[in-house]
C-alpha cells in the first residue's frame, strides 16, 4: 500500500492563509505550527536544521511549490505541515517562479524511505493542473486538506 501524504499531515497542520511574506517567515511559521502541535522536542533545533538544509539548495521545486525539510532527532516521527501564502513569495525556486504552496517536512534521520516517498508524492501532486488549481483555490484549511486527501485516495 503506497504512503499517503495524509498519513503524515494532520488536518490541524494546514495553514491557509499563511501570514508569511517571505521564505524565512514561511519556514518559521510552519516550524512553529509543528512546535505548537508537540511534534518536535526542540523548536529552535528543528528551525536551524530546516534553514541549514535550505541554505544548501533551494527547496522551491517549481510550479509554485516549496518543500522545506529536515531530518533531525528532535522529531520522533515524520510529520508534514502545509501552508498557502496569500501572495506569491520568492523561494528561489528551480523554475524561477514564485511560490504559494509551502510544505514543511520534518522527521528523524532513520525515516528516509517515507521522507523520499512523501517528497515524490507532493511533487507529482502539483504536476496535476487540476489538483494544483484546487489547492490554490480551496477557501479553507479543511478544503485544502480534502484536496490532498482526494489526491491520496486517487493515487
Amino acid at each position: 500500500m503506497p504512503i499517503r501524504i495524509t498519513d503524515y499531515l494532520p488536518r490541524e497542520f494546514v495553514r491557509v492563509p499563511m501570514a508569511a511574506r517571505d521564505k524565512h517567515d514561511a519556514i518559521v511559521e510552519l516550524v512553529d505550527l509543528l512546535a505548537r502541535g508537540a511534534r518536535t522536542r526542540d523548536r529552535d533545533k528543528l528551525l536551524a536544521a530546516v534553514l541549514e538544509r535550505e541554505a544548501q539548495r533551494t527547496t522551491g521545486v517549481g510550479r509554485g511549490l516549496a518543500i522545506p525539510h529536515a531530518k533531525s532527532d528532535v522529531c520522533p516521527k515524520l510529520v508534514v505541515a502545509f501552508g498557502r501564502t496569500e501572495e506569491p513569495i520568492d523561494f528561489q525556486a528551480i523554475d524561477g517562479q514564485p511560490v504559494r504552496l509551502v510544505v514543511l517536512m520534518a522527521g528523524p534521520p532513520d525515516q528516509t524511505s517515507p521522507h523520499i516517498q512523501i517528497l515524490a508524492r507532493l511533487s507529482r501532486m502539483v504536476t496535476n493542473a487540476a489538483v494544483l488549481d484546487d489547492l490554490l483555490l480551496a477557501p479553507t484549511p479543511d478544503a485544502v486538506y480534502e484536496v490532498i486527501r482526494r489526491h491520496d485516495d486517487a493515487t
